[in-house]
């Protein structure tokens, strides 16, 4: 009510409906880019124009996630649902029908994750969205959605703009005349749990949406190599050293690429130190041999003091990689062509730099040793001819292999 008179009282309007779509807009190109082989095209135009887009186009609308929204009827904010109030995110809207998620700066660049910290309840930090972006164009994955940093005005980006009530009723002003807002459920209901701008302004990542479902319908598949959520279980993984042997058994991880593509994720994974990662998405269009998305890298770059080598799974009990993905890796081993010395001049693009700090970028080149170390372990104990896959002759996709939009 409060937020409906300020409205009305300040003669504040929602902004005019966007403009028709325009067929070069680049969340268009983006989409129509996607193909069997990544998200986009090498050296793709169309990201750089992308990534400006979110950077400098104006917000038109502002609401809670679809998977938030699904939540929201379950929620008692009489409980404590996540302790550490986690989980904080918001989809923006944009001219030519752009879209974006949204996740606020919960952490500071210096903090380390705790030690004593479970994964499952660590914060989710928009500085590892968006160096695990620039990682993953690194590496020639090119899995994860175009991701940017961003300063946005809370109150005229968010509040201002947004006709969810619950969003409006969960905005204050904090007594040190900040502007500030918090999740309502299902994950915390406590203002000591928001976020804050100073007093408008608030950092955040800006990953670009995928297609619609209805346009690419994509499958969530859980991980075999998946953790167990709970403080003292255990999976069959973490006991097993022979566990690869089981998968290999099971469709689709007895033929094809999919173990291999598993293998990559894990290799990413364990560079950025993200132990989340319960399911892996793929679109349908691709068939089984199609790529993985490399979907909400929040939770890495937490430690960068720690090496959790039991990330490694999926290569050091299956001991197989892509040709491909070693070429790469034993390329940024090399001194001229460092991992940490390609991200840090990548991540100067962005316009949040410094993204990360040294000592997180350090920890990318001593965790790419110990990748090529499991590697050499592999190849001494089975041969080079089982360890390395040939990848590096696949032939072209053809054109009916791309994702087909309309407008």
């Amino acid at each position: 009510r409060r937020h409906k008179l300020y409205r009305e009282e300040l003669n504040l309007t929602s902004p005019a409906a966007p403009l028709p779509l325009r067929p070069d807009s680049s969340w268009l190109q983006f989409h129509l880019g996607i193909s069997r082989d990544g998200l986009y095209p090498r050296s793709s135009p169309t990201i750089s124009r992308l990534l400006q887009d979110m950077q400098d186009f104006t917000t038109i609308s502002a609401d809670y996630s679809q998977d938030e929204k699904a939540l929201l009827g379950a929620c008692d904010c009489s409980q404590i649902v996540k302790p550490s109030g986690v989980h904080l995110k918001l989809v923006l809207r944009f001219q030519d029908f752009g879209k974006a998620m949204f996740k606020p700066m919960r952490q500071k660049r210096e903090e380390e994750t705790p030690e004593d910290f479970f994964y499952f309840v660590d914060f989710q930090r928009h500085n590892a969205e968006i160096a695990a972006f620039h990682l993953d164009r690194i590496l020639d994955f090119r899995r994860v959605p175009p991701t940017v940093g961003r300063l946005i005005n809370v109150t005229k980006e968010i509040l201002e703009v947004t006709k969810n009530e619950i969003l409006q009723s969960v905005f204050f002003v904090s007594p040190a005349s900040n502007v500030c807002f918090f999740a309502k459920c299902p994950y915390m209901c406590k203002t000591e749990y928001a976020v804050c701008g100073n007093p408008h302004l608030l950092e955040g990542s800006l990953s670009a949406f995928l297609p619609s479902l209805n346009l690419a319908p994509r499958l969530s598949i859980p991980n075999p190599w998946i953790r167990s959520y709970s403080f003292d279980g255990k999976e069959e993984w973490e006991v097993n050293p022979l566990y690869c042997n089981t998968v290999r058994e099971i469709y689709p991880y007895s033929n094809g690429n999919r173990l291999l593509n598993i293998v990559d994720m894990a290799i990413f994974d364990f560079l950025i130190g993200n132990m989340d990662r319960h399911h892996y998405e793929m679109f349908t269009k691709f068939g089984d041999d199609g790529f993985l998305l490399h979907l909400d890298n929040a939770r890495g770059f937490g430690r960068h003091s720690h090496d959790e080598t039991s990330i490694l799974a999926p290569l050091s009990q299956c001991c197989i990689i892509k040709r491909t993905t070693l070429l790469r890796l034993q390329l940024l081993a090399e001194p001229e062509y460092q991992l940490s010395d390609v991200m840090r001049e990548s991540l100067l693009q962005d316009p949040l730099a410094p993204v990360l700090t040294e000592p997180h970028l350090l920890a990318l080149d001593r965790r790419l040793q110990l990748i090529l170390k499991a590697v050499r372990k592999c190849i001494d104990t089975h041969g080079e001819a089982k360890v390395v896959a040939n990848d590096t002759m696949q032939p072209e996709a053809p054109a009916s292999d791309r994702v087909k939009l309309t407008t």
